[in-house]
């Protein structure tokens, strides 16, 4: 704003990360949804998602677009009263706000398929109090729209962890892709996973809780998760979606060489027909670039030294 120190913001009605740290329970029309880009619309869509008479899924598609177009900042008010929704279980949207209400926590993530970037939280303030995120198309700084947001998700997870063991499998896999993405010092989140994949029949659910633990170990380092991760992709006895989930979280967590028996693995696993069924996956359908996610993640992992491929139609 008129060339006004970002810092000056900072704490302030304008920071959304302030504003979410005071939520407590406010509502809708306190909060000041008119502060950020497009916060009336946001304001607007949480309202009908809550009143349940008009779609779901085309007002999940105006915050979800907002956060595709690079605007996340009012979306992450509307983080809360998702939650709300998403918990109710008599609520005709629930599912609709689970599944879109991580959108916001994450940036920088579609086309992100390497071992470096992939699950990758991004931190660490760079010049002029700006972070790894830069700046979202309006100008506004897309480390505080993430930082909130993943707020908003730690602060609800207490009510979200039921979620893991939701009757859908659908349910299961978009409470393991949100709760992935709250700060979990204390390993509480972590352990959840752990305990609904030992109690978990359903392969694509037991690969999310991997992809879900191995997100949260890269951001709360945990050597016993990371050997837990790796004797997964080792295991036979495992449905190929977990041995796969787990190979892709383990070369995320680490730096070493790829082992012959990684490569051999995974090779024999990634069918392109598995590959796409793996985009039921939030993270995997995320990573693909005109190819199932999977399959993308094998060839920037696996295969580094091979060209991108071309988007040109006429190539």
């Amino acid at each position: 704003m008129d060339g006004a120190d970002l810092a000056s913001f900072a704490g302030g009605p304008f920071d959304v990360r302030a504003v979410v740290g005071t939520f407590e329970g406010a509502a809708l029309d306190n909060l000041p949804w008119g502060n950020f880009p497009h916060g009336e619309k946001a304001r607007e869509a949480v309202r009908l998602l809550h009143a349940g008479d008009e779609p779901a899924r085309n007002l999940m598609g105006v915050l979800i677009g907002m956060c595709a177009d690079d605007s996340r900042a009012a979306v992450v008010l509307a983080v809360p009263f998702l939650i709300r929704i998403a918990t109710d279980p008599h609520h005709r949207h629930r599912a609709d706000a689970l599944g879109g209400l991580a959108a916001p926590a994450r940036a920088r993530y579609f086309g992100v398929a390497s071992r470096d970037e992939l699950l990758l939280h991004r931190s660490g303030p760079q010049h002029d109090g700006y972070d790894d995120y830069g700046v979202e198309v309006t100008g506004y700084p897309a480390g505080w729209s993430v930082a909130a947001a993943r707020a908003a998700i730690t602060t609800g997870a207490p009510t979200l962890l039921p979620l893991l063991d939701d009757s859908d499998p659908a349910m299961r896999i978009d409470a393991s892709y949100a709760l992935a993405t709250a700060a979990d010092p204390g390993h509480t989140v972590r352990r959840a996973f752990a305990t609904r994949f030992v109690m978990e029949q359903d392969p694509m659910v037991r690969a999310a809780l991997v992809l879900a633990t191995a997100e949260s170990t890269r951001a709360h380092p945990y050597e016993q998760a990371t050997a837990g991760i790796r004797e997964l992709w080792q295991d036979q006895a495992q449905a190929p979606e977990v041995r796969l989930a787990a190979a892709i979280g383990w070369l995320c967590l680490t730096d070493e060489l790829v082992p012959d028996a990684l490569h051999a693995a995974v090779e024999a696993l990634a069918t392109e027909e598995r590959a796409r069924a793996m985009d039921a996956l939030p993270w995997m359908a995320a990573a693909g670039r005109g190819v199932p996610g999977l399959l993308d993640c094998v060839r920037r992992m696996l295969h580094p030294e091979a060209p991108e491929p071309s988007d040109d139609p006429w190539a």
